[in-house]
């Protein structure tokens, strides 16, 4: 999932953007609405993480112009005001959901991945292939019944894998789904992430490298 965190205070952006990477998320950061604005007309996000009170750009100028475009990304307002009246006037520019703050992080992390559910095609709850499963929601993936060690970055590539089995993803699409705008486009980072998945996933290989395409799982 790729998420963009738009928060002018640095401290919790930073913070934000540190632990939602740990829940596996690719996850770019921003302190004003400038910047944010920019991000979104380069980069497919899932979900934006909007700050109602951003510099530059108000936020509420960021929802309006992205349900005037209809754009795809889903939109987590966060806000200092709690009041009933304000999370409805944030929820009819355009908002997907709205969290006042300070909210507790765990709730933070449940309302990202139901609203990235809603920004991409459903996929069931649990991905599976062969004795291959993956939960999302409990971040466990399994293969005939043991558990898989896997890295952020391994999980998040197994999952994009799986929601389309038989469907080939380049490389050039992993590195933006699963990495962040730190990731060098010219890097093998796709790759050496890629060798030790097939290293975890262990044998019969599963994983197929389709030449001058990308990866897929599954038959064609």
């Amino acid at each position: 999932m790729r998420v963009l965190v738009a928060e002018d205070f640095e401290v919790l952006a930073r913070s934000i953007g540190t632990g939602l990477r740990r829940e596996g998320m690719a996850v770019d950061v921003v302190l004003d609405g400038a910047a944010a604005l920019d991000r979104l007309a380069v980069t497919r996000y899932d979900v934006l993480i909007l700050d109602r009170d951003l510099p530059g750009v108000h936020g509420d100028d960021i929802c309006r112009r992205l349900a005037h475009e209809r754009s795809p990304t889903r939109v987590l307002m966060l806000t200092a005001s709690g009041t009933i009246e304000d999370r409805v006037e944030g929820l009819g520019l355009g908002a997907d959901d709205y969290l006042p703050k300070p909210f507790a992080f765990a709730e933070l992390v449940a309302r990202v991945r139901a609203l990235g559910r809603r920004a991409t095609p459903p996929v069931p709850p649990t991905l599976a292939w062969g004795d291959i499963t993956l939960d999302p929601a409990r971040r466990v993936a399994s293969r005939d019944g043991r558990r898989l060690a896997l890295s952020p970055r391994e999980f998040a590539l197994l999952e994009c894998l799986l929601a389309v089995p038989g469907v080939v993803i380049s490389a050039e699409e992993l590195l933006e789904r699963v990495w962040d705008e730190a990731a060098d486009p010219f890097s093998s980072a796709v790759k050496h992430t890629m060798h030790r998945l097939r290293a975890k996933l262990g044998d019969p290989p599963v994983i197929e490298t389709v030449r001058e395409g990308g990866y897929r799982i599954g038959p064609s």
